[in-house]
């Protein structure tokens, strides 16, 4: 799993820097590889990344719906063969959030609403850092958003845009 995650890392590292056609063909190629009895915790971490590199809420979408499907096979055991300090828990909001606002941008409130009430209803297992307190935030952004019936990219919002 270390050789895959540095791959993901890299690849993630790639899009941030404005090569975000290279970064989604890298990391489609490690998604082929894993195949679908890969790595559960590596499936998730690449769609998550995956779905950041896409402009196009629809495409995003798509890769959000596979890193949740993905969490749903990782254990705490996987997350910390990574990182001793993580948990499988404290990825949920972050995953029910970006399948939230990608609705809300396709123009499915209801959607995005159930999404939303389901990043609220985990967020008590964000940590109390900056990591949390940045999705407890875009959680509150994107429940206003959600109030305006706003279909706009938020300013704060990851990816590319």
């Amino acid at each position: 799993m270390t050789d895959t995650m540095a791959e993901i890392t890299a690849a993630v590292a790639q899009g941030r820097t404005g090569a975000t056609d290279a970064a989604r063909t890298r990391l489609q190629k490690l998604w082929d590889e894993l195949g679908p009895g890969g790595d559960p915790f590596c499936r998730c971490v690449l769609a998550h990344y995956q779905a950041d590199l896409f402009a196009d809420p629809a495409e995003a979408l798509v890769w959000d719906v596979r890193a949740l499907d993905a969490a749903a096979a990782v254990t705490d055991e996987h997350v910390q063969a990574h990182d001793a300090g993580l948990r499988i828990a404290g990825c949920y909001p972050s995953l029910h959030l970006n399948l939230a606002d990608n609705f809300r941008r396709l123009g499915s409130f209801s959607a995005a609403a159930e999404q939303l009430a389901a990043a609220r209803n985990r967020q008590d297992a964000l940590a109390d850092d900056g990591y949390g307190a940045m999705i407890r935030q875009a959680i509150d952004g994107v429940a206003e958003a959600i109030e305006r019936r706003s279909t706009e990219r938020r300013a704060t919002a990851p990816g590319a845009g």
